[in-house]
């Protein structure tokens, strides 16, 4: 695109948020007049449209895009739902009538809850939803606004809190039910008496941990927790904790860097332990690291999903329409998230309820997602009680120099007796 164009693009959306604000542009009365339906969807084409003769529904994008932990995760994940939804408006649209944009309303978190909120605050009156929202705590910092607000929004993280939100979408198991997978898988694999979490604080890290904590206590393990902060100057504590107690298991829920500092320098003390890093802790870059011998070694990750290279149609789907990009699976999973909010969009504009409560209303009749293989459909499930609708299947990876993101799958979707038996009456990190 040329800069003349985009200054045209950019103007276009700023002028129609401008009218909207001031009340030149009509609302739901006026349907069929051009201009704004509903909060985030307009009868005007989106700013870069595929058929001008379609509306627009706006999505908001709430990511880590440059300093915090997960940057390395969150830009490919922002780049794949550009071209998930590029794929949609290629492809028709929403119920042939609406394309969708995500480019107007795409802000930096920096992993900060309190960035996150005040951002969110700048786009929320501009968007019907929101197609990414990183991170748990960050999430957790708007969840009353998303509630109040009934904005369905698709999380880029996967805490057991969103099992009982309406509002959020989640795709995959969540980090306690993970967790409990990996420390059953490591039961049937490695036999260890001893289970060690090192964790982020907050409903990413401690998430994880109370999975872990649950499923040793039902195999009669030794277990004990470890709360470590971001920084991979900062995990001295956790490091010493590991190679002093030597836990035969170490399941480890932080960033890419701090998993490799944690690894690599409790190696390099001597321990010869497991570690199983959650889905969050894996980064290709890891195996160019100091630390590529003793996570070659030692850690295996625990994943809600199938990598990059799996044999899946919708994997394919993302493949193609990413084009020549470095493998990663922030690919992976930010494509894969945008399915349900896909899913109940269409069944939003096919009942005629173009709205946020609409598409709520949507959101909670879906009882299977089409995920093209990349997940199963029943972990589309949104309706009903949360503890029958939890998935509970996920997967273990080993770290694979030959793979396109560095890992390979070892156990493919399964379910372990602990996740199998739980009961979701609550968030697990209030358990820990």
């Amino acid at each position: 695109m040329s800069k003349r164009r985009l200054v045209i693009a950019v103007s276009v959306v700023s002028l129609v948020a401008l009218l909207s604000s001031c009340g030149v542009i009509r609302g739901d009365d006026e349907e069929g007049q051009k201009g704004t339906v509903t909060t985030g969807v307009t009868n005007d084409p989106c700013p870069i449209p595929v058929d001008r003769t379609k509306g627009c529904i706006y999505l908001g994008t709430i990511s880590d895009l440059t300093s915090g932990p997960f940057a390395a995760l969150a830009v490919p994940i922002t780049q794949a739902q550009k071209a998930f939804w590029n794929r949609v408006n290629r492809a028709g649209g929403i119920g042939g009538k609406y394309e969708v944009d995500v480019q107007a309303y795409v802000r930096d978190n920096k992993y900060n809850p309190e960035t996150h909120n005040q951002v969110y605050q700048e786009i929320k009156d501009n968007v019907l939803g929101l197609t990414q929202t990183l991170g748990s705590p960050t999430t957790a910092a708007i969840i009353a606004d998303l509630k109040a607000n009934s904005v369905v929004s698709a999380p880029a993280s996967w805490t057991s809190a969103w099992e009982f939100e309406d509002v959020i979408v989640e795709s995959g198991a969540n980090y306690c039910i993970e967790s409990m997978n990996a420390v059953d898988y490591a039961v049937e694999t490695y036999r260890p008496k001893t289970v060690m979490a090192v964790h982020y604080a907050g409903d990413y890290g401690a998430d994880a941990a109370a999975g872990a904590k649950i499923a040793a206590e039902r195999n009669g393990l030794e277990f004990t927790a470890v709360e470590t902060p971001s920084g991979a100057t900062e995990q001295g504590r956790a490091i010493t904790e590991i190679t002093k107690n030597k836990p035969d298991l170490v399941i480890l829920t932080t960033g890419p860097a701090d998993a490799a500092a944690v690894i690599g320098q409790s190696a390099a003390a001597g321990f010869e332990g497991r570690f199983i890093g959650t889905g969050p802790t894996w980064n290709p870059a890891l195996l160019q690291s100091p630390a590529a011998p003793a996570i070659l070694a030692l850690y295996e990750q625990s994943s809600p999903g199938r990598p990059w290279g799996a044999d899946t149609p919708g994997h394919k789907a993302m493949r193609d329409a990413l084009g020549d990009v470095t493998p990663s699976d922030g690919y992976t999973s930010g494509w894969s998230w945008a399915y349900p909010l896909k899913a109940a969009l269409e069944k939003m504009v096919a009942g005629g309820d173009i709205s946020r409560k609409g598409l709520l209303n949507a959101v909670k009749s879906l009882t299977t997602v089409d995920y093209e293989g990349m997940l199963p459909p029943e972990a589309g499930n949104f309706s009903g009680d949360p503890d029958a609708a939890t998935f509970r299947q996920t997967l273990i990876n080993k770290p694979d120099k030959a793979a396109p993101t560095g890992v390979t799958v070892v156990r493919d979707f399964f379910t372990g007796p602990t996740a199998q038996s739980h009961r979701m009456d609550g968030p697990c990190f209030g358990k820990l």
